[in-house]
């Protein structure tokens, strides 16, 4: 069977590519694609070649490579020996951008029928924010600054708030995404940079930098000024790689304040806590109403589009949050 996905043939070259789907095996399912949500942190990184040598970057991004992990869709082909799916569920898979995927049936996530796919597709960011959360060691009545609210940091207020957080603050230069933060649970909202939010975040906290900061940046400087903001003995809490991790410097902050920092990643999963678990709960919660996914997403383009798209996210990505790809034709 035909179907069609994305290939970057080399720095800064996408195209959309018919191929040939695998047979089936007996433990498989074959899913048709509604939409994917690109990640635009992680494929920018790789579209750009923004990596240096000697990092996982390197290892993982070989020619031609398939990019994205982000994709909802309904099942309809199921193997010979899977009982736990049928053909026409609805589900969130682990896939690169593509029309039809094949895959291990257990790597296939339940969507409730509540819950629209294009709030759905966010599940594998949720994800990622979720293992934020987890080594955040927060707890009910903490309070919890969040720097940047780009598609991560959307996602890391929304765990906050559903955890019950008193104070929930997130700070960013776009207007636009801070309004979507206060969507998701902020309880403060503050257009500005770290080396100069300081008096803002103490206002909206009661007089204190929280002892918890999540950094969803991805930026090395950004991480040198949040050292610079933290308290004695605060946790910063880093998600997101640079791909450039010899400009990521530590400063004299680390000791002088007796700081600890921790890193939070994607692949950190356990038995209690993993794709299949996070996503579960995940959806569970958006539909009693206590994690908010509607209104993410900025941008829809059709496969057809996707150079238009990649242009976007790296030209104008200050005026994206989620783009989407609609695979349901």
């Amino acid at each position: 069977m035909a179907a069609r996905r994305f290939v970057f043939t080399g720095k800064q070259e996408v195209f959309l590519e018919e191929f040939e789907l695998p047979v089936l095996k007996e433990n498989e399912v074959l899913v048709k694609a509604h939409c994917s949500l690109m990640s635009t942190g992680t494929e920018n990184i790789v579209f750009n070649r923004l990596f240096e040598g000697g990092t996982g970057w390197e290892d993982w991004v070989k020619y031609p490579f398939h990019p994205g992990y982000l994709a909802v869709g309904e099942i309809e082909v199921v193997g010979g020996a899977v009982t736990t799916r049928a053909v026409g569920d609805r589900v969130a898979i682990r896939a690169s951008h593509a029309s039809h995927i094949i895959a291990d049936s257990e790597r296939t996530f339940p969507i409730p029928d509540a819950l629209a796919y294009g709030e759905a597709v966010w599940f594998g960011l949720g994800k990622i924010a979720y293992m934020g959360a987890q080594v955040s060691h927060y707890h009910l009545g903490d309070s919890l600054l969040v720097v940047g609210a780009g598609p991560i940091g959307q996602m890391t207020v929304r765990w906050a708030a559903a955890a019950g957080l008193e104070h929930v603050v997130v700070i960013d230069p776009l207007e636009s995404r801070l309004a979507l933060a206060v969507r998701g649970g902020a309880t403060a909202a503050i257009n500005s940079s770290v080396d100069d939010c300081r008096d803002a975040v103490q206002d909206a906290t009661g007089g204190k930098i929280p002892r918890i900061i999540n950094d969803t940046t991805g930026n090395a400087a950004v991480f040198a000024s949040v050292l610079g903001l933290a308290p004695d003995f605060g946790r910063i809490v880093v998600l997101g790689d640079t791909g450039l991790p010899s400009t990521q410097h530590l400063t004299h902050d680390l000791l002088r304040k007796g700081l600890t920092i921790a890193g939070a990643h994607d692949m950190h999963n356990t038995e209690r806590w993993n794709d299949a678990t996070i996503t579960a709960f995940l959806f569970s919660l958006s539909v009693r109403g206590r994690f908010d996914l509607g209104g993410l997403t900025s941008h829809v383009f059709k496969p057809g589009e996707v150079v238009e798209a990649y242009r976007l996210a790296n030209t104008r990505r200050g005026e994206t949050m989620g783009i989407v790809f609609d695979w349901s034709n």
